[in-house]
């Protein structure tokens, strides 16, 4: 397969790494021509990485992987290149203006796709790129399905029908994990923050029962699985943001729990439901 990957960030270099990795030639498109370089991990002999967006239009798939406060822009950008290959988003977050979720903006943008995935799961990009084993949650079409098997074969994959659920839960555990860090630092005790983490998540999980989704999915990989990983470590961008602004510190990078956060929340009014406990925690992170 010929696999054409938007976005060169560390986790879409780290997939298109992997994609390689499991014998299908891949492009990897970057905005700058610059991608995220791993210690000790070479660039298989068949990723190529491209400045040029026409690159990926004679591909089998697209696997976006753009911030979420950029995909609408970058989707805008590639959709004179598409040629009705299935797209798998592998960005989780919610825009930030209007709450909607990336396969929201996918239809918004793309209307021509009818075959689409997302991915969301418990990994960090450094590890995949490196080849230590991980999974993730594959929701989406049948043929979206068996495309991102063939591309990310190297990857486990739990396919599974509910996209809604799969988005939210990518979404809720990038809130949830600035919310444990700041809480880590801001918290009187262990037993408040174990208090406040299961409460947010009762939110999230409020907003995505609200929306259609089946709650077993947010005990699966792209939710308890992502959760536990995202929320509990230094390693998560999210995490060490939170810390940051408890610390009165700018965040590094981007921290997609920022726009979650304010996505969910621009989500639950539209649901006419309420989040107290997001709500408040926006407040204390003054967002």
């Amino acid at each position: 397969m010929k696999i054409g990957v938007i976005g060169a960030g560390a986790w879409g270099t780290a997939l298109a790494i992997t994609a390689g990795r499991g014998g299908n030639e891949t492009i990897l498109w970057s905005y700058d021509g610059m991608y995220k370089q791993f210690d000790g991990v070479e660039l298989p002999k068949n990723l190529s990485i491209t400045k040029d967006m026409s690159e990926i239009k004679e591909t089998d798939a697209w696997l976006i992987v753009t911030p979420s406060a950029f995909f609408r822009e970058t989707l805008k950008k590639a959709r004179v290149h598409y040629n009705g290959q299935p797209v798998i988003i592998c960005t989780k977050g919610a825009e930030c203006s209007t709450g909607e979720f990336m396969s929201e903006i996918l239809h918004d943008v793309l209307p021509e796709c009818i075959d689409f995935g997302v991915l969301s799961g418990p990994q960090f990009a450094a590890e995949v790129a490196q080849g230590i084993p991980t999974g993730s949650t594959l929701a989406g079409t049948n043929n979206a399905i068996i495309t991102a098997q063939q591309a990310l074969n190297k990857l486990y994959l739990d396919p599974i029908s509910d996209v809604i659920g799969t988005e939210i839960c990518g979404v809720g555990k990038n809130a949830a994990a600035l919310i444990s860090g700041y809480n880590s630092v801001m918290a009187s005790g262990e037993n408040e923050r174990a208090l406040l983490f299961t409460r947010v998540w009762g939110d999230v999980v409020k907003i995505g029962v609200a929306s259609g989704a089946q709650a077993i999915t947010f005990l699966g990989l792209c939710g308890l699985g992502d959760l536990f990983l995202s929320a509990t470590s230094v390693t998560s961008r999210n995490y060490s943001g939170g810390i940051a602004i408890a610390n009165g510190q700018k965040p590094e990078g981007t921290v997609e729990g920022i726009h979650a956060l304010c996505g969910l929340i621009e989500r639950a009014k539209a649901l006419g439901i309420d989040v107290p406990v997001l709500e408040e925690m926006k407040k204390k992170l003054k967002l």
